[in-house]
């Protein structure tokens, strides 16, 4: 039987028996294996669509150590439609600074959202345990409202057998074993996926030769809120590279580089790890060790995500190394994806095939982060003389020369995917920005005393700016929301001018539940509406 140990930071689904315990498997149409940010996101997303779903995890809540601290703003553009997101906004650490450093140089400094205009800050630093209960929190109020989902803490799952039409779950508890049945089986269960290894799959890719040691400090200091990183740092020690990150509640990640060939224990004693510290902040610095691991990193993914009844979503479909800030990002975002395609299928208002789009969509994104992860790790490490020069003399003209500073990596940070010429989209008709174009994701503009992505509820949506929109309530059966916009009434900033139109005098969208633009023109008939949202929803161009 499951008999968890670990340290907990908020127990937030205690273990409870449930009568399935002691009856024939029970039915379910959706079953998420694993209570991490990504099965929570997509479990609160299924549910407040009215699909009832069923989130089985081995532990009762989220445990301490190293996890996700820094978050993106499309996670946090995602978490805002869910509900969570003001209050990672409230509690995290907010920056869109980043300096980087040779040595005792400084190179040059980034800003990420240079310009005004979003809800969102470009980042947000919180303890991924907070985002998780802030997650649980809203399942809560949502289940109080009617919304169909159920958590069981402290349910592992310990075999499955996948059907034609469901998939069988054996699943233990501390009363004992008992089996359920899944329509769809999701596996959010992390890069260790016990239900991928059970199936016998693949998880191919690369394992870079490299130990990062982790040290979390609790500290009051006066460092600025931002993200500092050094390459060849300059104090006793500290590796090839170093990074500091402010988190709440007096909390500072540090980031060692120490190379590959290190003896773990010996870098683990609290002496050792205190004077690589030391010599970072200071001689007399004050702290406590919170939190100290050493990891090594890989990038690897499956190679599709849909297998039949199972679909993967995370790291147990792809991962990268943490320089970026790409593993609970890219995952939201998998879910983000997921969520109206499976909601939809599992209405019948869309063919199953759907979600063969979900695979193709998601693994085209966890290619772009592996790409970029992949980059970032060889501009770290040179993995010879001529490229080490190489490396430095790109670092020596970013300090004066700004054409250089692109090429300067010390972890590309995490943007959403656009997806380009992919089998959803559908024409792009409109001389518009590019960064609004088919395939992205929708860029948020202020509109009076809100903001636009505020206005996308979720379903498709029909965005029609300084043009007349099509008179569409649904199309086959799916509702579609119109929202019409004047850039002379709504857009005081010129920021929607600016993101939607460009140089175009009108322009009309087609919006999917994710928000990613599938379709625009600089004026739509109903047919045209009719056409991209069939395209959409993967049933061609002439269903």
């Amino acid at each position: 039987m499951v008999d968890v140990r670990y340290d907990i930071a908020f127990q937030l689904y205690p273990y409870a028996p449930v009568s399935a315990q002691t009856m024939p498997a029970q039915r379910h149409p959706v079953v998420i294996v694993g209570g991490g940010p990504i099965g929570m996101a997509l479990a609160l997303d299924l549910g407040r669509k009215g699909t009832p779903v069923l989130v089985l995890d081995d532990h009762e809540g989220v445990g301490q150590g190293s996890r996700a601290i820094c978050f993106a703003k499309r996670t946090l553009e995602i978490a805002n439609r869910l509900g969570a997101g003001q209050r990672m906004i409230d509690k995290g650490v907010v920056w869109n600074v980043g300096k980087v450093f040779h040595g005792d140089d400084r190179v040059f400094q980034f800003n990420l959202q240079p310009e005004d205009g979003h809800r969102c800050p470009a980042f947000v630093n919180l303890q991924q345990p907070y985002f998780e209960k802030f997650l649980v929190d809203e399942i809560r109020a949502a289940q109080a409202d009617g919304a169909p989902i159920e958590i069981r803490g402290r349910n592992a799952v310990t075999a499955m057998e996948q059907h034609r039409d469901h998939v069988l779950l054996d699943v233990d508890t501390p009363d004992g074993p008992y089996q359920i049945e899944a329509d769809w089986l999701i596996a959010c269960d992390g890069a260790r996926s016990p239900i991928r290894d059970m199936m016998g799959l693949s998880f191919d890719g690369r394992v870079f030769e490299d130990n990062f040691l982790i040290a979390d400090v609790k500290m009051t200091a006066d460092f600025p809120t931002e993200r500092w990183f050094w390459f060849e740092p300059p104090f006793k020690d500290a590796g090839q590279s170093a990074l500091l990150h402010k988190q709440p509640d007096d909390i500072w990640r540090i980031d060692f580089q120490l190379g590959w060939d290190i003896d773990r224990e010996k870098e683990l004693k609290e002496e050792n790890i205190r004077a690589r510290v030391d010599a970072m902040l200071g001689e007399g610095a004050e702290y406590e060790l919170e939190w100290t691991s050493i990891y090594t990193f890989q990038c690897r993914r499956m190679n599709k995500f849909r297998h039949d009844r199972v679909i993967f979503a995370g790291d147990s479909a792809h991962q990268v190394s943490p320089f970026g800030a790409r593993g609970a990002n890219s995952g939201v975002q998998d879910a983000d994806n997921l969520a109206w395609k499976l909601d939809l299928v599992l209405r019948n208002l869309a063919p199953e095939t759907l979600l063969d789009s979900y695979s193709e969509e998601r693994a085209y994104g966890a290619d772009e982060n592996i790409l970029n992860s992949t980059r970032a790790t060889d501009f770290l490490t040179p993995k010879s003389e001529i490229s080490k020069i190489f490396r430095n003399a790109i670092l020596d003209l970013a300090k004066t020369h700004s054409f250089a500073r692109p090429m300067v990596n010390s972890g590309r940070l995490s943007v959403p995917c656009t997806y380009d010429g992919l089998s959803l989209n559908g024409p792009d008709r409109l001389d518009g920005p590019d960064m609004t174009r088919v395939g992205a994701p929708c860029v948020d503009a202020p509109l009076g005393q809100g903001f636009l992505l505020d206005e996308l509820k979720g379903g498709f949506t029909i965005l029609s700016i300084d043009a007349d929109a099509p008179s569409v309530s649904e199309i086959d059966g799916i509702p579609v929301a119109v929202l019409t916009l004047s850039s002379d009434r709504d857009d005081p900033s010129g920021a929607l001018r600016a993101r939607y139109l460009g140089r175009a005098a009108s322009a009309v969208y087609l919006i999917r539940p994710d928000q990613h633009v599938a379709a625009r023109w600089p004026v739509a008939t109903h047919d045209d509406i009719t056409i991209a949202l069939r395209i959409a929803l993967g049933k061609g161009q002439h269903a």
